[in-house]
This record gives structure tokens, C-alpha cells and sequence, in this order.
């Protein structure tokens, strides 16, 4: 994509770059609460469809016309949403005590595709042409839909499903911003959405401009830098498989976020103080480590929600992650730009950016910066509440023997907590 990407704009490709991931990010913040709600009342299925169907569309037209390509790609944001669909299908058909491991599960194949597509992507371009490589990625793509129409079950049962489709989504649940309003009056979920946002800004950054930095600061190679992404994808399954797992049941689900987020602060420092191909590496290890971090808070989330909001709440969490992917980009390529490290496109293994930071300081500024927002997503994670709000309104609701003092408490409790009492779905 960043041959595409440097052939199309040669002049300004990282700035594109950043405008291109902008209004993709923007869109999805705009469109999961919507598509979150929908499939809420209308079946996971059909918008798995969908998202899945818009993310993998402008693959082919990398090759056909790459203006329509990058066209096609912010667009798709749209659409782009297919992880607040996934989480809410996983809260479907598990229970609560094996929702963690279930979200580690989805996101540890996540991390394996990262670590082997890359490496087949580059084997394909190298011996074959870029091609072959775009075709096998639509007809991965293809075979990713056909799955999804053949053998992947509805997961919302026809009883949580309004009898009639016109009456079941309110504009207020399809508002991204009506949705941040009743975040910003709910003491559960207001500090989970703004640890999620302070804590993927710099990851989102770090995405569309470390394995390029990493190639020109740091002196990397075309194969050291798809090892790198085995590695770290590896022991990225690893954590979030078997430590997950593990620190769940011993120190809880709010302190496996907090640990999480101490690695990503760790690793982001190591990354913008590192000068030494080592150092690069053993930061990438305390990364993978910083990957439970989101399938923790994913549980945290679906703990507080009830059984009609899971795909409401994970849509607002993908939505602030969109929002991320736009800023993310923006944020790290403009404090590159004020310290004056231009990210232009080398050819392979070229080192002269490596040469002219060696007397810097600081040679990765962005990635300092990062940690330091992280820290701020670190001490705002300390105030989420431990115990889950979703599950002690459910056992109380259950002891009120009287219609009338149920329905009190009920309306009672949807003034503190808006957003998880909101039964109107």
C-alpha cells in the first residue's frame, strides 16, 4: 500500500497518508454506534456481512485505479467496523466468565494473520510481482465472505429481535455524539471510553509510522522487519491466550487493564529513547505483552452492559477507535514534522536516516509522547469501578417482588447510569 500510496502522491505521501486514515477514522466514529444498534436489534450476522464485505473491498482496486482505491478506502470507514460486531457476537453466545478468554481468542487471531500476512505478502511481491500479491488478497477476502454466509451462525436470538425493524432504532442511539453525551453521565463507562481513547491515540499512530521508522531511523532491513512482526505477533498470541487467562483469574479484569497499559507505557519510552536494533527488540516484546490490554477492556465493557446493549456499548468503543485511527496518524506525523524527521520513502535498507540520527536524543520523539499519554489513560483507568454494575442490576431487579418498586428503581437508576440502564432497544 505504500508503494501505491508514494507512486500516486510522490510529493506529499505521508500527509495523504494521514488525511486518507482521517476520514476513514472519522467515519467509523460516526457510523459504529449505528451499526452497533442495528445488529442489536436486527442479528449480528448481516452487518458481520457487511462490515467484513467494505473492509476488504478496496483490495482490488489497488491495482485497477489507486485514486479510486484511496477513495474507496475512507469511504469504507463507513463500514470499517467489523471488530464492535465481533465482540458483540462473542458476548452473545458466551457467558460472562468465559467472555475473557473468548475476546483474547479473537484477537489473538487477529495478531496471527498480522504475523503472517506480512511475510507472505512480501515472498509473493518479491518473487512474483505486486500482482499476485493484491490477488491473493482478494481471493482470501473472497473466501473470508463465503465463510461468513455458509457456515457462521446468527447469534441473536429471534426473542432479543423487535417484531417490527421500523420501530426499533431512535436517531438518539445512532448519534455517535448523543452516544459520548450519555457516556460523559455514566461514572462506569465515561473513564473505560477515555482510557480506550488516551490509550489507542498513540497505538493508532505508532501503526502507520513504526515499521517505516523502524527502516529508516533504526537501520532495519525488508526481512528484519517482517521477523520483527512474527515475533511480537507470536508472543502477542501468547499473552493474550495464556496470560490473559491467567491474570484474569488471579488479579482481576481492572488490574489486567492497568498491567496492560504499564507494558504499553514501558514500550512506548523504550521505542522513543532506543537507538539499537536490540532495543527495538526488546521493546517489541514488552509489546506484545501491552496487547491484552483492549480484549481486558472489551470484557470490562460487556461485564457492564446488559444482554440488549452489548452491541451499543462495543460500537461506542470502536467508534472512539476509529476516531483514533484518524488522529493517531495525524498526531505522531506531525511531531515528526516539528522535530524535523522526514518520513519520506527510502529504497530498501537504506541507513542514512540512521546516520543522521545518531546525535539525537530523543530518536523517536512521537513514541515519548505517546507513553506519556498513556500514562494519562493509566491514571484515569484507576478510576473505573471494580465490581459490574450490569450483574448487581440484574440480581436486584431480581429481589424486588413488587411490579411497582421495580419499575422505581428501574427509572431511578437509568437517571445515574444512562447508558447501561437504557432498555429503549
Amino acid at each position: 500500500m505504500l508503494t501505491v500510496l508514494h507512486e500516486t502522491f510522490s510529493h506529499h505521501t505521508f500527509l495523504m497518508n494521514g488525511l486518507i486514515q482521517g476520514v476513514k477514522g472519522f467515519l467509523s466514529f460516526l457510523s459504529a454506534p449505528l451499526i452497533g444498534a442495528l445488529s442489536d436489534a436486527w442479528g449480528r450476522k448481516s452487518f458481520l456481512l457487511l462490515t467484513v464485505f467494505f473492509t476488504c473491498a478496496p483490495i482490488p482496486l489497488m491495482r485497477i485505479s489507486p485514486w479510486w482505491y484511496f477513495a474507496m478506502i475512507s469511504v469504507s470507514g463507513i463500514f470499517s467496523v467489523t471488530f464492535s460486531v465481533i465482540f458483540a457476537y462473542v458476548a452473545d453466545v458466551t457467558q460472562e466468565h468465559e467472555r475473557i478468554t473468548a475476546y483474547g481468542l479473537v484477537s489473538a487471531t487477529f495478531a496471527a494473520s498480522l504475523v503472517t500476512s506480512p511475510a507472505i505478502g512480501a515472498y509473493l511481491s518479491a518473487s512474483y510481482g505486486d500482482n499476485l500479491g493484491v490477488l491473493v488478497a482478494t481471493l482470501v477476502a473472497v473466501v473470508d465472505i463465503c465463510f461468513i454466509l455458509l457456515a457462521v451462525p446468527e447469534s441473536l436470538p429471534e426473542k432479543m429481535r423487535p417484531a417490527s425493524w421500523g420501530a426499533s432504532i431512535s436517531w438518539e442511539q445512532a448519534d455517535p455524539f448523543a452516544s459520548l453525551k450519555k457516556v460523559r453521565k455514566d461514572s462506569t463507562v465515561l473513564p473505560i471510553c477515555i482510557t480506550v481513547f488516551l490509550s489507542y491515540l498513540p497505538e493508532a499512530g505508532q501503526y502507520s509510522s513504526f515499521f517505516l521508522y523502524l527502516r529508516q531511523i533504526i537501520g532495519f532491513g525488508s526481512a528484519s522487519i517482517a521477523a520483527f512482526i512474527a515475533v511480537v505477533g507470536i508472543l502477542s498470541i501468547v499473552a493474550q491466550t495464556v496470560f490473559l487467562s491467567i491474570l484474569m483469574r488471579s488479579i482481576g479484569n481492572k488490574n489486567t487493564v492497568l498491567l496492560g497499559l504499564g507494558f504499553q507505557i514501558l514500550q512506548l519510552a523504550w521505542y522513543g529513547f532506543g537507538s539499537q536494533s536490540w532495543m527495538m527488540w526488546a521493546a517489541g516484546a514488552v509489546a506484545a505483552m501491552s496487547s491484552i490490554t483492549f480484549p481486558a477492556i472489551s470484557a470490562l465493557v460487556s461485564r457492564n452492559a446488559e444482554s440488549d446493549q452489548q452491541g451499543v456499548l462495543q460500537g461506542i468503543i470502536t467508534g472512539i477507535r476509529g476516531l483514533c485511527n484518524g488522529l493517531g496518524p495525524a498526531l505522531y506525523g506531525f511531531i515528526f514534522f516539528l522535530f524535523h524527521v522526514e518520513l519520506n520513502e527510502l529504497p530498501p535498507d537504506q541507513t542514512s536516516g540512521k546516520k543522521a540520527m545518531q546525535g539525537a536524543i530523543i530518536p523517536g520523539p512521537p513514541f515519548l509522547v505517546g507513553a506519556c499519554i498513556v500514562l494519562l489513560a493509566f491514571l484515569v483507568a484507576l478510576f473505573i469501578p471494580e465490581h459490574s454494575k450490569a450483574s448487581s442490576t440484574r440480581k436486584h431487579s431480581n429481589s424486588i417482588s413488587g411490579t411497582l418498586s421495580n419499575n422505581l428503581d428501574r427509572s431511578s437508576e437509568e437517571d445515574i447510569e444512562p447508558l447501561l440502564q437504557d432498555s429503549s432497544v
